[in-house]
């Protein structure tokens, strides 16, 4: 039975889509290099995820290139709003302060990024 569509990035296309964004519009081969760089994949493999991307609309394809040349069809920022949205949803009740809480809880944060942190929260704060 296939898994019904999210429309959130599995893990491997979201790997895929991360070199994309990074290195900017590239061929298969290119995205397979990178990914190939870190563990042990075959380009057929990429190939594949990369077509399926393209069917789910997750990636467009410039055929009239040749080699073909692939490029997300969304930016990374959208992408990664609605994957945060989709977790905030389903894993958090919709509580961004919980979230948070356990973001910052799970992993040593530095002393720059709560200071980032405090900067986002006033900047997005209604009473400043």
């Amino acid at each position: 039975m296939a898994r019904p569509a999210t429309g959130r990035p599995t893990d491997q296309e979201l790997e895929i889509l991360k070199v994309l964004w990074r290195r900017g519009p590239s061929t298969v081969r290119d995205v397979w290099k990178a990914i190939a760089a870190t563990r042990d994949i075959g380009c057929t493999s990429v190939l594949k995820i990369m077509q399926i991307m393209r069917e789910k609309e997750l990636l467009i394809c410039d055929a009239s290139r040749r080699p073909q040349v692939y490029r997300p069809r969304q930016s990374q920022k959208s992408v990664l709003r609605k994957m945060a949205g989709d977790l905030l949803d389903r894993v958090f009740g919709g509580s961004a302060s919980l979230l948070l809480l356990h973001a910052i809880e799970s992993q040593k944060t530095s002393a720059a990024e709560l200071a980032e942190i405090r900067r986002l929260l006033d900047e997005l704060d209604p009473s400043n």
